[in-house]
């Protein structure tokens, strides 16, 4: 029981290029190919990082940010070639994750919120649709409270805006959570997109755990100041309460509500959630696809 609670304490967090480059605002991009398909991808000057981004497919901007502890393949990998079809996808990684730097500060989602909003300023994107799965739900709730006029829609997926949507055993396990913890597939994504830096994964781990450990989430007053129209998703066996879904997306003005089967990001194949590496339960890329496009 204790490993399990400390296994979702922590999940609430998750290239060879081309030689023709080309530079915009103060980014650098390449084209690269990988065994699935070809995007483009940098890295951009913001507010101190050197901080990664990948850009997929044509036409309207929605932008991906990944839960902590992950990386854009470690919770997107599976839903980017369904959703780039049709769109344009922008995933980031954010301070101390993946292939991006870290700064001399503690990890907080305002600052997280800040920094994507000024990726997309960098990359000449003046509105989005965001879609934040866990952490990077939270990332997203600050995106629309504090850099509004950058959003058309929202997604918050297995995302929660008070402490009282989980239970207090998931508070406790930030307490006595090691590295080891940690979920094998999580820590080798990290590993895969840092280059092995080790002491880079620890640190990324350890400034996780403490911006958790200090979670206080957002009032009811400023959840119901989001007036971008939005969609809460949960799994029946999420580390946010269904009842929590429920609520946020009854204070949340002009929200829609999806309950699937399953766990944290099992509808989006996240990789700790996969069924030994293979996605097969329930796939949310099609209604995704529905309400950003209504």
């Amino acid at each position: 029981m204790k490993r399990t609670i400390i296994y979702f304490a922590f999940t609430i967090f998750t290239l060879t290029s081309c030689n023709n480059k080309t530079e915009n605002a103060n980014n650098k991009m390449a084209t690269t190919t990988s065994d699935r398909f070809t995007f483009k991808n940098g890295y951009s000057e913001v507010n101190g990082l050197k901080m990664y981004y990948e850009i997929y497919g044509q036409g309207r901007p929605l932008v991906l940010i990944h839960g902590g502890g992950s990386t854009i393949e470690t919770s997107f990998g599976r839903i980017i070639p369904m959703l780039a079809k049709n769109r344009q996808i922008i995933a980031v990684e954010l301070q101390a994750h993946g292939h991006t730097n870290d700064r001399k500060t503690d990890l907080t989602f305002e600052q997280d919120a800040d920094d994507v909003a000024q990726l997309l300023n960098n990359l000449k994107i003046p509105k989005a649709d965001f879609l934040g799965f866990s952490n990077g739900g939270h990332t997203t709730i600050e995106i629309a409270l504090r850099h509004p006029k950058i959003v058309d829609k929202i997604i918050l997926a297995s995302a929660f805006y008070k402490r009282s949507a989980v239970v207090p055993q998931f508070w406790e396990g930030f307490d006595h959570v090691k590295l080891d913890d940690i979920p094998q597939v999580l820590r080798d994504g990290q590993l895969s997109a840092n280059g092995n830096d080790t002491v880079a994964l620890l640190n990324s781990f350890n400034k996780d755990v403490q911006r958790m450990k200090v979670f206080k989430g957002w009032t009811d007053e400023q959840m119901k100041s989001i007036k971008v129209p939005t969609l809460v998703i949960n799994g029946n066996k999420d580390v946010g309460s269904m009842e929590h879904a429920v609520e946020m997306s009854r204070i949340i003005p002009d929200c829609e509500l999806v309950i699937f089967p399953g766990g944290h990001g099992t509808y989006l194949g996240a990789i700790e959630s996969l069924d030994n590496g293979k996605w097969i339960k329930f796939n949310a890329t099609e209604l995704i696809e529905e309400f950003v496009n209504k």
